[in-house]
């Protein structure tokens, strides 16, 4: 009995802190939407909510990752306006990728190869070329990729430094809070 409250305690836990992760990231991704930021590229966000998902995979695992990932999608387009828009799907599918291609790199991270801030400049850099892709796959251009591939490669390594900078310093503040909660070890 005593072992079933336990876990009955800690998936509460676990799904409190979900449901906070994906709170922020949803809030963060409205509210850079609605910021307008003189970005030489149409379209092109900092990716701040992508702090969130980061810090989901390191703490929780993909599978929690790309689950805060797509709802944030989901709810951050019904709250900006754009719910299975170009620019949804051009979101929700760079957000998966993305996702993925962080957590192969944090494999990479866990054995000490490579830095947090490594794994989120990859993420933002997958983000961008999937985006670019898909588009230029929907629109049938390929001149779109080619114009765009430079800079937007470019334009991934302040942020995902940004990103990633902010995921490693949440991290450590994050893993003392759920320890403090009981939840036990994450990650």
């Amino acid at each position: 009995m005593s072992n079933t409250r336990i876990t009955l305690r800690s998936r509460l836990n676990y799904l409190t802190y979900l449901a906070v992760l994906i709170t922020f990231a949803v809030v963060i991704h409205t509210v850079e939407a609605a910021l307008p930021l003189p970005m030489p590229v149409p379209g092109v966000r900092l990716g701040l909510a992508n702090i969130i998902t980061l810090l989901t995979l390191v703490l929780f695992g993909l599978k929690s990752g790309l689950l805060v990932s797509m709802v944030r999608s989901v709810l951050g387009s019904i709250f900006v306006g754009g719910l299975f828009g170009f620019g949804f799907w051009l979101s929700f599918s760079a957000g998966i990728v993305s996702c993925l291609a962080m957590a192969l790199v944090l494999l990479l991270q866990k054995k000490g190869l490579v830095s947090l801030i490594s794994v989120s400049v990859i993420g933002a850099a997958t983000h961008n070329i999937t985006q670019i892709a898909l588009a230029s796959l929907i629109i049938s251009n390929a001149a779109l990729f080619t114009g765009y591939y430079p800079l937007l490669l470019l334009l991934s390594v302040p942020t995902g430094l940004f990103t990633g900078l902010a995921a490693y310093y949440l991290e450590g503040v994050t893993r003392r809070m759920i320890k403090q909660s009981g939840m036990g070890a994450t990650g």
